[in-house]
């Protein structure tokens, strides 16, 4: 069985019900654009171009999977409107496929050191940070992995007393110094007993300070060159966790953080309670890094391994 579980009926049920918001929306647009014409036309085309921006896919993304169509119209002469539908979702679905986007399956790949594999995780406050860290500690542990947390957001006690709740909530040990704390020491003492333990995962919270882009920059390369005295490659990951709801202001995040380190990660939360889940494929689209997570819902297991090809059968169903 894959990491975190085959995709199976309820997770498929779950990503159904996550995305009714985003979809109904979508569809109801989708349906608009074409009363009345039996062919693909400039018009439709205008339309469609609307419905996607408002759908916050983003607008160069957009351009791109309009000129596909147009190219499709171009080559095929005539296109039914009926069409529509199929041909969006092909296109939609070949754009994830190159930018890189998970297909689903095993994510965690033990190092070959035997150092536990190190995921740092970075964000802006109140974009579902911690309930990330806590959900995919609970995912990690429920498939038989020692997994430690380190509260390196010390600049916030809230950030800390948060990640001690989810430690003992799951049931996973947590290293933590308290409020004003040096991150890097945090993140050392993490990674040293995380290795004594003989853990497998390690994930360490960091601030997500984004009003002065140096200071954040300066921070995070400090924690990486500190983790790395213990574990060489160490952080195997930096995830990058964006709030969907926030739709295009989620990737005007991406894009800072971008600037401020190295990230080969993304978790998208908070997609059932928007209609702006369309962010996924923008995001995925412009920052050309893949979106690993998704989150559409409360329960713990609804921060979901995105599955570019179930997201997409999702979102036109």
């Amino acid at each position: 069985m894959a990491f975190f579980g085959l995709f199976s009926k309820e997770k498929k049920e779950s990503l159904d019900k996550g995305l009714e918001k985003t979809k109904s929306t979508f569809l109801s647009k989708l349906a608009r654009s074409i009363v009345g014409k039996s062919r693909v036309d400039d018009e439709v085309l205008d339309n469609l171009e609307e419905v996607l921006i408002t759908s916050d896919v983003g607008v160069e993304t957009t351009l791109k999977i309009i000129e596909r169509i147009e190219e499709r119209v171009a080559r095929d002469k005539v296109l039914g409107t009926d069409e529509l539908n199929t041909i969006l979702k092909e296109e939609i679905a070949s754009l994830l496929e190159e930018n890189n986007a998970q297909a689903g399956g095993e994510l965690y790949i033990p190092t070959t050191s035997g150092d536990p594999y190190v995921i740092m995780v970075v964000g802006v406050n109140g974009v579902g940070k911690t309930t990330t860290i806590g959900k995919l500690a609970h995912q990690f542990k429920s498939a038989g992995k020692k997994v430690v947390l380190g509260a390196a957001d010390t600049f916030r006690a809230a950030a800390v007393d948060q990640l001690i709740i989810w430690s003992d909530r799951v049931g996973v040990p947590i290293v933590q110094q308290g409020m004003g704390a040096d991150p890097a020491s945090v993140a050392f003492d993490t990674l040293q007993s995380a290795k004594s333990q003989g853990a497998d995962i390690v994930i360490i919270d960091t601030a997500g300070r984004l009003h002065n882009k140096v200071n954040l920059m300066n921070e995070l390369s400090k924690i990486k060159r500190v983790m790395e005295k213990v574990i060489p490659d160490a952080p195997h990951e930096v995830l990058l966790v964006l709030d969907g709801s926030t739709g295009q202001n989620a990737y005007e995040q991406a894009k800072q953080f971008s600037l401020a380190t190295d990230i080969n990660a993304l978790a998208i939360t908070k997609l059932d309670g928007t209609a702006k889940g369309g962010v996924v494929i923008g995001i995925s689209d412009q920052m050309k890094i893949p979106v690993k997570y998704i989150g559409v819902g409360e329960g713990m297991n609804d921060l979901q391994l995105f599955d570019k090809n179930e997201f997409v059968d999702s979102l036109f169903s």
